[in-house]
C-alpha cells in the first residue's frame, strides 16, 4: 500500500463579516466565486477588503456583491483608475441562484456576506442565507455567549 500525504487545502482568510453572526440568523450558506479585476486580486493578496457593509442582491438571476470595499494598492496600474466599492458579479451555479432567489423573494431571507477567504488559490466568498434577529433575540444570545464563557472559567479551574 501506498502511504500518500494527503495535501490539506489551506483556505487563509482575506476579511470576515462578524456583524452578520450578530444581526441575523444563518439559516444556510453557499460558497461563491467573485469576478475580479488584477489590481483587485493584488488587493486581496495584501489583505485590503472589508466586506462589513457589504450584501448580495440577486438581479437580472445574477447575485452580485454590493457595497465591498477592496483598498487599492499605490503601486499597483497607473492606467486604470480603480473604483473601490465597485459591485462585483458572484459566481453561483444555477441551481443555487433559484434556490436563493425563490428564499429571498417568498420567504423573506437577506443574503449577507460572511467571509472572504483563498480557496485553491481563488478568492471565495461565503454567503449566508439570513433571517433578521430581534433585538431581544440579540439581548438572549448575548447572555448566552456570557453564560458559556463563564462556564468555561469555572470549569478550568
Amino acid at each position: 500500500m501506498s502511504d500518500k500525504k494527503s495535501k490539506k487545502t489551506a483556505e487563509k482568510v482575506i476579511a470576515v463579516n462578524r456583524r452578520a453572526r450578530h444581526d441575523y440568523f444563518i439559516e444556510d450558506k453557499f460558497e461563491a466565486g467573485l469576478v475580479l479585476e488584477g489590481w483587485e486580486v493584488k488587493s486581496l493578496r495584501e489583505g485590503r477588503a472589508q466586506i462589513t457593509e457589504a450584501y448580495v442582491n440577486l438581479h437580472k438571476s445574477e447575485a452580485w456583491l454590493v457595497g465591498a470595499h477592496f483598498s487599492p494598492l499605490t503601486s499597483t496600474s497607473t492606467h486604470i483608475k480603480a473604483n473601490p466599492t465597485r459591485s462585483r458579479k458572484l459566481l453561483l451555479n444555477r441551481y443555487e441562484l433559484d434556490r436563493l432567489t425563490g428564499a429571498v423573494e417568498r420567504k423573506g431571507f437577506a443574503l449577507v456576506p460572511l467571509n472572504l477567504h483563498w480557496h485553491k488559490g481563488k478568492a471565495k466568498l461565503d454567503i449566508g442565507l439570513a433571517k433578521g434577529k430581534k433585538q431581544h433575540d440579540k439581548r438572549a444570545d448575548k447572555k448566552n455567549q456570557d453564560w458559556q464563557r463563564q462556564k468555561a472559567r469555572i470549569l478550568k479551574k
